[in-house]
């Protein structure tokens, strides 16, 4: 298999599983069939960016979506993109946005769209996070 064939297959369980807040380097990696410093460094050249860099990137443009359109909180929308702490959520929001997510919805809800209620929101992004494990149920699984 060639070296860019393997860097997609890990880019595709990157932007398959990018709300995965437990998604792994290692996992990733092994979609390649690298270990994780050779796969950093070969998706570095490819890509122009780190894979931690792209997952961000890719979160952070979801969880644009997400304060444009739906009625939940940042920290609904920090938790539901893949992000454990809402500070390092914030940070990078801003670093790549230039606002805040709060000045972020500010500035583009209101412009004639109705916000999406929140309920409809989390199952289109996968889900409800339910016990200690953090994992996913949605209307279709049984109790």
């Amino acid at each position: 298999m060639d070296k860019m064939r393997q860097l997609r297959l890990a880019k595709d369980a990157m932007d398959r599983d990018w709300a995965d807040a437990e998604l792994d380097l290692v996992a990733v990696a092994a979609h390649a069939g690298y270990s994780r410093y050779h796969f950093i460094r070969a998706f570095k050249e490819a890509y122009g960016e780190t894979p931690g860099q792209y997952l961000t990137h890719r979160r952070i443009e979801r969880a644009e979506d997400l304060l444009r359109t739906a009625n939940l909180s940042v920290t609904e929308i920090c938790n539901v993109v893949g992000f454990s702490s809402l500070g390092t959520f914030s940070t990078r929001f801003k670093a790549w946005t230039g606002l805040t997510p709060t000045d972020y919805r500010a500035k583009h809800v209101g412009r004639g769209a109705a916000l999406i209620p929140g309920c409809y929101a989390m199952l289109w992004a996968g889900g409800f996070r339910s016990g200690p494990g953090g994992e996913r149920r949605n209307s279709g699984e049984a109790d």
